[in-house]
C-alpha cells in the first residue's frame, strides 16, 4: 500500500471514530429542570401550562436532537423541560421527545 494511500485511510478511520462518538453524544437535561406546556405568544411572550411567562435574554431552546430553535418554530402545546433563570424568566428550555414525555416525572 502506498504512502498516500496508508494516509487516506488513517485519515478515513480517523474521522469516522469522530463522527461516531459526536452521535454518541447524549442530551442531560438537568434533573431539576421543571416539566410543562409552552408555547410562543410574541417576541420574548410564551405561555407556560396556559400561563403568561417570559424568555429572558439569550434564553436557548433546544429540540429533541439537542440544535438551538428559534421561539417562533414552536408548535402550540410543546412539551418541555425547562430550567428558570434568577428573574423567574425562562432561560433553558429543551423539548422533549416522545420517548422523553413518555417516562414518568421524577419531580413529582
Amino acid at each position: 500500500m502506498s504512502a498516500k494511500r496508508l494516509r487516506s485511510a488513517v485519515a478515513f478511520l480517523a474521522l469516522g471514530a469522530c463522527a461516531g462518538l459526536a452521535l454518541a453524544q447524549l442530551r442531560t437535561i438537568p434533573a431539576d429542570a421543571k416539566r410543562a406546556t409552552l408555547t410562543h405568544v410574541r417576541e420574548t411572550d410564551v405561555t407556560l401550562d396556559g400561563k403568561p411567562a417570559r424568555l429572558s435574554p439569550g434564553a436557548q431552546i433546544r429540540d429533541q436532537n439537542n440544535r438551538i430553535v428559534l421561539p417562533t418554530m414552536l408548535p402550540p402545546d410543546t412539551r418541555v423541560k425547562y430550567l428558570p433563570d434568577a428573574t423567574g424568566n425562562l432561560h433553558r428550555i429543551w423539548i422533549l421527545s416522545e420517548q422523553e414525555i413518555a417516562q414518568p416525572d421524577p419531580r413529582k
